[in-house]
């Protein structure tokens, strides 16, 4: 079989390696299709301290099941599934206490971790509680933003909606968009985008934003905000960039009352100063969001196949074969494409 490694940052190798067997428990899945993310694109631009080099990438995927561990009786070879990456392991003290998105071993080697090849490899705890028969109408593309969507469901869910008339969204990239088809979704009467890049933009609109606010034309993007908001600011606003004067650019969007949901992950020992006068007088509520639950999962799965979230295929800007994995990370740092599906 072929895998893509990452030997080095902005250097890739397709080399040919053993074909995958699987051991009890497990799937290994012919990749019917996969996704590049902003996991991939931070790996590939400067490595990642849990896969170092030489790593595979990629985790969102869609696959037909090659070969069946021992003791797996849902599958059987020539089933095409699809799959969230990983799962809770249900034994520590974050999955006893019901945080199963906080499961310490949730990351990692734990994963299906290595989409951009051949072959994927699927462990036991992922098979039991993740993977699922694919509907043969639904396109390959929709089923390998599982894992995205299933992210986006589980920050959506922290949020306090009734009632909400604004929400913002700070950040127009691939989970940006996602949280605006879910927040369209569910029914927000205005969902304003604050990003840059045309393209991006125009898919925040195709998926259910009704303004956005273009960074690299407005002066003072706060002011937009409130001239969209009759003065007050966002009811609720969700940060999707992942950098320190994002997360203050979210806190002074919010109106008075208003909730701040930061989604974007910011480098280890990240600090941002906090405007305590504003948080105390004006009644904020701040809150984290990471990663999903195995119930996320499942109603990201029901959107995807009552085809829930019109306008999706916006996301998705292109497709590449596997031979050029690199072309394809280097138009993402370019910024000409949104996300790109990689077929074997």
């Amino acid at each position: 079989m072929r895998q893509s490694l990452l030997v080095e940052p902005r250097r890739l190798e397709l080399r040919e390696v053993p074909d995958l067997e699987p051991a009890p428990g497990e799937l290994i899945l012919s990749v019917d299709l996969a996704l590049t993310c902003g996991t991939d694109l931070k790996t590939y631009r400067r490595g990642h301290p849990k896969f170092p080099c030489p790593t595979p990438l990629g985790h969102e995927f869609t696959g037909t099941v090659a070969a069946v561990g021992a003791g797996v009786t849902r599958f059987r070879v020539g089933d095409p599934v699809l799959a969230a990456p990983s799962a809770p392991c249900g034994e520590c003290p974050a999955c006893r206490f019901g945080l199963e998105n906080l499961c310490k071993n949730i990351h990692g080697r734990s994963m299906a971790w290595g989409a951009f090849a051949d072959q994927i490899r699927v462990p036991p705890h992922v098979v039991r509680r993740n993977v699922f028969p694919r509907p043969r109408s639904l396109p390959l593309s929709h089923c390998a933003l599982l894992e995205p969507l299933s992210c986006v469901v589980g920050g959506v869910s922290r949020l306090d909606l009734v009632g909400r008339e604004t929400a913002l969204v700070l950040g127009a990239g691939p989970i940006g968009l996602l949280f605006v088809a879910l927040l369209a979704q569910r029914g927000v009467p205005q969902i304003v985008v604050v990003g840059k890049r045309k393209n991006r933009l125009s898919a925040a609109r195709a998926l259910g934003a009704d303004e956005v606010i273009d960074l690299d034309e407005v002066e003072d993007p706060g002011a937009a905000v409130r001239d969209l908001t009759s003065g007050f600011g966002a009811c609720t606003v969700v940060e999707c960039v992942g950098r320190p004067e994002a997360w203050s650019q979210a806190m002074d969007y919010a109106r008075k009352g208003g909730e701040v949901l930061f989604y974007g992950g910011c480098a280890a020992g990240t600090q941002v100063p906090l405007d305590t006068y504003r948080m105390h007088y004006d009644a904020l509520t701040l809150k984290g969001a990471f990663h999903f639950s195995p119930s996320d999962v499942r109603i990201a799965l029901d959107l995807l196949v009552s085809r829930g979230l019109p306008g999706i295929d916006a996301l998705i800007t292109g497709q590449l074969p596997l031979e050029r994995l690199q072309d394809a990370l280097e138009e993402l740092l370019a910024g000409r494409a949104i996300k790109l599906a990689i077929a074997p």
